[in-house]
């Protein structure tokens, strides 16, 4: 009966206007070979995602062009991110930092830090304020900018990522702890090389600033993964530590400036994509040389 019944419906339906007209069946056999092909010709078009009817899964939506171009920016997310991962991924970071642009990034930091090695004294002695109001905000400097709280943030990240199947957020987690890691390798032997005096006169392991780096660093792999935009409050963070550590009495001004410029570089090169970076080359002037930045993706 039902056979019947979409067959007499198949048959009274008028046939679409087109080109081509579908001919009049002869018999019943024929009526009923060429049913699909008028039936498929009555169907509705399909309506876009969003409107009436059902929806389509949100990996299938059309992307807006920022979304792509944000994506397009991201470093690529590795197979495994595991513990395994983590540490022979360590191993390709170590071999990644000698290059040239982190030769230009340390000769950046070091002629910053020397322009900036005059006005240590005086810096700190502005800086340093007895209104208690001012002591308190720079208080909690000494916290975010410290080596164990910075890790247990990145382990959380980590373990986040891990544990709710999340590969981007344990990637991020998995570089995060990777640039600590090459900050710390950095900036110890550094430390015990000059052996400047702080200027508390505490010891000896004043040059460069390990604050600074590691919120440095930490922020310039958030910049690598989600842009500088999202990236902005990490960066003021980073800098809020470094100035909180001038306001103590921990570090000078060249310290701190050149702890930044070796946090980036461990956070630049642990990040492994080439979308967003800079290019350094000398060039010819008048009097001398200087140093042209390009930036080669955006």
């Amino acid at each position: 009966m039902f056979l019947i019944t979409t067959l007499l419906l198949g048959l009274t339906t008028p046939a679409p206007v087109s080109a081509t007209m579908v001919p009049e069946p002869t018999d019943i056999m024929s009526a009923v070979a060429l049913l699909p092909q008028q039936t498929t010709a009555q169907q509705p078009p399909a309506q876009p995602a969003g409107t009436s009817g059902t929806k389509a899964p949100d990996d299938q939506k059309p992307k807006s062009p920022e979304d792509q171009k944000a994506e397009a920016k991201e470093p690529p997310t590795p197979p495994h991110t595991g513990l395994r991962a983590l540490f022979a991924n360590f191993g390709e970071d170590v071999q990644h930092l000698p290059s040239k642009q982190n030769l230009y990034l340390t000769m950046i930091g070091g002629g910053l830090a020397a322009l900036a090695h005059p006005a240590d004294q005086d810096v700190n002695t502005r800086l340093r304020s007895h209104y208690d109001a001012v002591n308190t905000a720079f208080a909690p400097g000494k916290y975010f900018g410290d080596t164990p709280e910075q890790v247990a943030l990145s382990l959380g990240t980590y373990a986040f990522g891990r544990m709710f199947n999340q590969p981007k957020t344990s990637h991020l987690g998995m570089d995060l702890l990777q640039a600590q890691m090459l900050t710390e390798m950095l900036v110890e032997p550094i430390k015990f090389a000059t052996r400047r005096q702080r200027p508390d006169a505490s010891n000896r392991q004043s040059f460069p600033s390990g604050h600074a780096a590691i919120t440095f660093a930490g922020a310039t792999v958030l910049e690598r993964h989600v842009g500088w935009r999202r990236s902005l409050l990490a960066y003021t963070v980073a800098s809020y530590v470094a100035a909180s550590r001038l306001h103590d009495n921990r570090h000078y001004l060249s310290d701190v400036v050149f702890g930044a410029a070796v946090g980036s570089i461990a956070g630049r090169t642990v990040v492994h994509h080439a979308s967003d970076y800079w290019a350094f080359a000398p060039v010819n002037v008048p009097g001398g040389v200087a140093l042209m930045v390009t930036r080669t993706g955006w």
